[in-house]
């Protein structure tokens, strides 16, 4: 195999730019997550429902260790978000989603060929590289609507290809893809005998229930869910991230890969997951309305200024790609908008190789603060635009 060559972390280079080591910025467009959680809204909805119990047992528990790869009755919580082919044997709990990208790269893509899409999240991407196998990256187009094209898939299959990682709903563009296309990609891992690993943190915040894909741990005998709770609940801080499947060989090797790893998450972080999925309809229904409201107003945004900013409307999750279309790059962008205290995510956050056909910038719309943010957004481009009045960069996005 190739030797392992460690990929720069783009936040390196974007929290200099957001000034995150000393307060951040005024505004933020950069959270990818929905409204976060407090504790005392998890206690107040496990009283009303008349859960006491475990708000008794989070004010007084131990702080033994957990065993690895999380407790039985969380695991349990978690396979009732799945259907029949999983239940709490079926599930792996981490310390968040990004160590249970990482451990299932190393224990599943260490010696082997993986296919990745871009642009993406840098972790779903890179993990398989910094296991130490090879990887081919396929471009994704706005287009094409951000959609991954079958053809260009089975071209990129080789004799030892073993992993596939899907993101869906997709990040930083919140599309989704159709039924018949995932059918279609997990029917060629099948003919290959590929793993899946899909990236399924936006899954749940569909902005209509009818677009939304089944988990891939439902859907493939060689298929993983990777799922966080900070995304569709706002639990971020209480960093329990997930992996469902129904291959429990597959799993064993996971657990032999994690021991090595954060192996057991703390008592409290448990419960407070435990908290947040007994509360699952109700956080999701709060977090869908603020959501809606929001893409909204990124809806009026983009029509105001159309001109200078286009996109593929998102369908899911709580972010959107969009593109600038004036004289500047989506760096130079996202530097003059940080000068001015509004952050953003260039598209150098996404992918390593950024040309104008993918040079966009994500927003997240999660946030009840994201009024106040596109305000001033809009002032912001208001204070530029006859500056910008001659776009100098070609349309191409599918609209």
């Amino acid at each position: 195999m190739a030797a392992t060559t460690l990929t720069e972390p783009w936040s390196k280079r974007h929290k200099q730019m957001t000034k995150a080591g000393s307060g951040g910025l005024s505004h933020s467009l950069s959270n990818s997550f929905a409204e976060p959680l407090s504790h005392a809204e998890l206690v107040e909805r496990s009283l009303a429902r008349g859960d006491a119990a475990i708000v008794a047992e989070y004010s007084d528990h131990s702080l033994d260790y957990t065993p690895n790869g999380g407790s039985a009755d969380l695991r349990e919580e978690i396979a009732a978000l799945y259907g029949p082919a999983i239940g709490a044997e079926n599930v792996l709990v981490f310390t968040g989603a990004q160590v249970a990208l990482q451990t299932a790269a190393f224990a599943l893509a260490a010696d082997c060929h993986t296919i990745a899409f871009t642009p993406g999240y840098q972790s779903t991407i890179e993990a398989a590289v910094h296991a130490g196998g090879e990887l081919t990256r396929i471009p994704l187009e706005a287009a094409s609507g951000w959609q991954i094209d079958p053809a260009r898939v089975r071209a990129a299959i080789r004799p030892d290809t073993r992993y596939m990682v899907l993101n869906e709903p997709y990040n930083p563009a919140g599309t989704l893809m159709s039924h018949e296309l995932q059918a279609e990609l997990t029917s060629i891992a099948e003919e290959h005998g590929i793993v899946i690993l899909s990236d399924e943190v936006y899954r749940l915040l569909e902005h209509d229930a009818q677009d939304r894909l089944p988990a891939m741990a439902d859907l493939y005998h060689r298929g993983i869910s990777a799922v966080t709770l900070s995304k569709p609940w706002g639990g971020c801080g209480i960093t329990i991230g997930w992996l469902a499947l129904q291959d429990l060989s597959i799993k064993q090797r996971l657990v032999d890969a994690q021991y090595f790893g954060t192996a057991c998450p703390s008592r409290a972080s448990e419960l407070q997951a435990i908290m947040t999925l007994r509360a699952s309809d109700e956080i999701l229904e709060k977090n869908l309305a603020i959501i809606r409201a929001n893409l909204a107003l990124l809806d009026e945004f983009m029509a105001r200024y159309s001109d200078l900013f286009e996109w593929v409307r998102p369908k899911a999750g709580a972010i959107a790609f969009i593109r600038f279309k004036g004289p500047l790059t989506s760096a130079d962008l996202g530097a003059k908008l940080a000068a001015a205290g509004i952050g953003m995510k260039p598209a150098y956050c996404f992918t390593d190789v950024v040309t104008d056909d993918i040079d966009y910038f994500r927003v997240g719309y999660g946030e009840s603060v994201l009024p106040a943010a596109l305000e001033a957004l809009a002032g912001f481009v208001e204070g530029h635009r006859q500056a910008w009045a001659a776009p100098v960069k070609a349309a191409s996005a599918k609209m």
